[in-house]
């Protein structure tokens, strides 16, 4: 190991779960970063003298923490930076495509996302002024917006259509909203699909109404009725996304085969539950759980984490293969995306999905 190199990480996992990373070839841990703060420790560096900063690790120190909570800043990106690979940046069959952020937090706090548990669950605005100057540097056709809900609430709606028309921008939006929110504010989102909002992604989670209370989603089987409705009056693809409970039967997978073709979104995932550490769901099912929680490589919405109680793990992937199949070819409106996107964008896609399901038979065949 070459130790004149400094190996420095941060990110949504060090936040979470700092110790993972306690490891001798890392030699400082951002468990969130500040200006200050990243300011202080290049500055300790080049002294020589590694002193304890609020919010870092470092290995001289035996990755003992100031005890001070904190929580990442946001600033205006250099895009410049990755100037030649843009191009090549996409978002299913949108491309180029920019990413950004326009404000923070989300109060739903659902027991499996980690978004709250990152961001807080007091949802506020990014600074206007870094995301108008973000904004106007972004030469890409198309913004994807990554909060967890940009349907939060009313002024959050307003404030954006507000700086799209008085930056006068001319582009395509893609947006993950809830469906209450969709419901709650019908009429803000046909604005927007005035103004260039042409997909959103929605986690309708499952078909069944007690999973929802358990999850604490703030709607119903009902509702996503109703928000695909509205999404579909307005023109705007839907990207739906579901999450397979590991206590379904094999009639709880029909039963969300029939679901997704009643919804008819554009596109369809179906991941397994995730009960991530430090999340609510992962002292409920920690007597379940299939991996440790340092077998890092296998927590991800891919993998069944959760052994199942109504069939075999190998059974319980084969419904998911048969689930993922039948809605990519006979539920997603395949027909549309392909007039929308051209062949090979839906040919991508479409490898994309294959190789999901070739982990899946794998999987099955490994277990």
């Amino acid at each position: 190991m070459d130790e004149t190199i400094i190996t420095i990480v941060g990110g949504t996992q060090t936040y979470l779960n700092p110790e993972a990373f306690y490891h001798e070839a890392v030699d400082h841990i951002y468990e969130y970063s500040k200006i200050e703060t990243i300011q202080a420790l290049i500055q300790s560096i080049e002294d020589g003298d590694i002193v304890m900063i609020d919010g870092v690790r470092s290995k001289v120190n035996e990755y003992l923490s100031t005890g001070k909570s904190g929580r990442n800043d946001y600033w205006l990106p250099d895009r410049t930076s990755t100037n030649k690979y843009r191009s090549q940046y996409s978002y299913f069959g949108y491309r180029p495509a920019a990413i950004m952020e326009f404000g923070l937090g989300c109060e739903k706090v659902c027991d499996f996302c980690l978004r709250w548990r990152i961001e807080g669950f007091s949802e506020r605005l990014i600074d206007l002024e870094v995301t108008r100057k973000d904004l106007m540097n972004i030469s890409e056709s198309t913004i994807m917006f990554i909060d967890n809900d940009f349907f939060a609430s009313k002024e959050k709606i307003m404030t954006f259509i507000r700086l799209v028309k008085e930056l006068k921008l001319k582009k395509k939006y893609i947006m993950y909203g809830s469906v209450k929110g969709i419901i709650e504010y019908e009429e803000l989102i046909a604005q927007l699909a005035a103004l260039g909002l042409c997909a959103v992604l929605v986690g309708y989670e499952t078909f069944n109404d007690e999973e929802m209370v358990d999850y604490h989603k703030k709607s119903t089987v009902k509702d996503n009725y109703e928000a695909a409705r509205i999404l579909k009056d307005l023109d705007i693809d839907v990207w739906a996304s579901f999450m397979a409970h590991p206590d379904w039967t094999k009639g709880d997978f029909k039963s969300l085969r029939s679901y997704i073709r009643e919804l008819s979104p554009q596109i369809t995932t179906i991941s397994p539950l995730t009960p991530f550490p430090n999340l609510p769901l992962y002292d409920e099912f920690k007597d379940r759980l299939i991996f440790k929680k340092d077998d890092y490589e296998k927590w991800s919405f891919g993998q069944v984490i959760i052994r199942p109680s109504q069939m075999s793990l190998k059974h319980y992937y084969y419904e998911l293969l048969l689930t993922n199949l039948y809605v990519n070819i006979f539920a997603n409106k395949n027909t549309k995306m392909i007039k929308k996107f051209g062949i090979v964008n839906i040919l991508r896609i479409f490898i994309g999905s294959l190789k999901s399901a070739m982990k899946y038979i794998h999987y099955m065949y490994e277990n």
